[in-house]
């Protein structure tokens, strides 16, 4: 059974045009998710819309979203207005920049789609303009209003497709200078940069997804199917506790090497025995002559 599309649209370069379709790349609908029970009654809680001064429930057509413009005082805006405001979509994904694959911050990636023809008729389009992506070894900046919003696009070749990837606004990355603000400039060398290197240097490989699991994912799965089996849940294992402080102790343990230092000796040579001191008396043979 083919996905559902999640927006359907036209892909454009110059005069080139072919229909095509987004489909979600990446979905949390297969985490366990649970619900809000009421401990006594074994029963369903749902939320409620209650006004914050009386107390009382709102119904849902009296329910419009506000803009706030001093304490308690706001904007009111009817759903209609917000939607006669949002720009009008022509459904048009127009390649109009081309940029190198790596070429965008991956702070500014959101959320990605799989971007294929939507019908028959547009593979031979869509097909030669991802093998002109491919050729180029490029991306491509399109614009469009997706799901209400107008939305900047990454799109680039993947597979037999395309992955187009929203993009967050500039206003939406926050600046980088306030987290960093109490990192204070630090030379790093000698042996301890050298540790470092090489201990990166032995871990070095590739991304495997599937090499990665979602432990709080499993662990959750575990702990649900103990309680239907009306058995105690596995205890998760204590990290094991390290009494390392020095930074080059640490290093020289991550790159393993001994780290056991060779101590001096603590014997002290053997005490020779004092020769017998001379006699200034004369000897018994002398005394009988």
């Amino acid at each position: 059974m083919a996905p559902r599309a999640n927006w359907k649209g036209h892909l454009t370069l110059g005069e080139l045009s072919c229909a095509v379709a987004l489909y979600t790349a990446a979905s949390t609908s297969d985490r366990v998710s649970f619900h809000i029970i009421n401990r006594r009654t074994g029963h369903r809680v749902h939320r409620q819309m209650i006004d914050s001064d009386t107390g009382q429930e709102v119904e849902r057509d009296d329910i419009v979203k506000g803009y706030e413009i001093s304490s308690g005082e706001y904007v009111l805006l009817d759903p209609q207005e917000i939607a006669d405001a949002v720009p009008e979509s022509d459904k048009t994904l127009a390649l109009e920049t081309f940029i190198p694959c790596n070429g965008v911050d991956t702070i500014y990636l959101d959320r990605p789609y799989y971007l294929a023809p939507a019908d028959k008729v547009s593979v031979e389009v869509f097909e030669l303009i991802r093998q002109g992506l491919v050729a180029k070894s490029v991306a491509a900046l399109a614009r469009t209003v997706l799901f209400r919003r107008l939305r900047t696009v990454l799109i680039r070749p993947h597979g037999d497709g395309l992955i187009a990837s929203t993009l967050n606004y500039d206003y939406e990355v926050r600046s980088a200078k306030e987290a960093f603000s109490d990192i204070k400039p630090l030379k790093i060398e000698g042996e301890m940069l050298d540790l470092a290197r090489h201990i990166i240097a032995t871990k070095q490989g590739h991304f495997n997804p599937e090499d990665f699991d979602d432990r709080y994912e499993s662990a959750l799965q575990e702990l649900v199917k103990a309680k239907i089996e009306g058995r105690k849940p596995k205890k998760k294992p204590q990290p094991k506790e390290t009494n390392v402080v020095d930074l080059m102790e640490a290093l020289r343990m991550s790159a393993g090497v001994d780290t056991a230092q060779p101590k001096k000796a603590t014997t002290k040579p053997a005490r020779r025995k004092p020769k017998p001191a001379k006699s200034s008396a004369p000897s018994k043979q002398k005394k009988a002559s």
